[in-house]
């Protein structure tokens, strides 16, 4: 059994991890971390103690993090220190978070991916086929999101983006079509068009849960792994 932590524990995603993890006998939620003015903090919530102090990551065997840059830096403090795995994934990060994250990859087993979805990873290995091989193409990005969403565009659209410029594309970020309508969980669309002819990829979530089962899908890959920053391609393909 796998003992996990959830940082960001009262929040959309990790409320779905949770209810997720829950009837899956190779977990127990031994703790859920929020920020200290959570109204939750101190309290147990379905038999889970919510606390704001991250040296409770010592108790698990690892964390899955879908918290706020402001928690990243004691998280990764505390992960490095104890030695423990994560799954990561907390967006609207900047380059700083970022580098934390790859300078702790060098001690401990990390799975950090923008976009949890088994279906969008397998979007992304679909994308670098489609860019390599529809050289001079033109290529859109378009994401529709929910209302609340913070960062736009998406992490996942910046992902999508990041493939296909590795493959000669040009797109940049401005470039990128970033809705945000209603309780949309997330709908991505790439289109790569020519004089003769148009090809479009599409992923639309129907509900966070393709996030939190692709998370607990990680966190039992990532466990007793070497240290290393990994990816979803790692997880599902190898």
């Amino acid at each position: 059994m796998i003992k996990i932590g959830i940082s960001g524990f009262c929040g959309k995603m990790g409320q779905r991890i949770f209810t997720l993890a829950k009837p899956d006998k190779n977990f127990k939620v031994v703790f859920g971390l929020e920020d200290k003015n959570h109204t939750q903090t101190g309290k147990t919530m379905d038999g889970v103690r919510v606390v704001s102090n991250a040296a409770e990551i010592k108790i698990c065997d690892c964390l899955i993090d879908f918290s706020s840059a402001a928690a990243l830096p004691a998280n990764i403090k505390y992960l490095r220190e104890f030695k423990k795995p994560a799954v990561i994934g907390t967006t609207g990060l900047n380059p700083v978070d970022l580098e934390n994250i790859k300078s702790a990859a060098k001690e401990i087993p990390i799975v950090f991916s923008p976009n949890m979805s088994v279906g969008v990873n397998l979007l992304f290995r679909l994308l670098k086929e489609a860019a390599r091989v529809l050289e001079g193409y033109q290529a859109r990005i378009e994401e529709t999101h929910h209302i609340h969403k913070k960062d736009a565009p998406s992490g996942t659209a910046k992902e999508i983006m990041r493939i296909i410029n590795q493959e000669g594309f040009m797109v940049k970020l401005g470039d990128i079509a970033a809705n945000r309508r209603d309780e949309v969980v997330g709908d991505h669309k790439i289109t790569f068009e020519s004089q003769v002819d148009k090809l479009e990829l599409f992923h639309s979530a129907k509900t966070r849960d393709i996030f939190a089962q692709g998370a607990l899908v990680a966190a039992k890959w990532v466990v007793g792994k070497p240290a290393g920053l990994y990816s979803m391609e790692d997880v599902l393909f190898g």
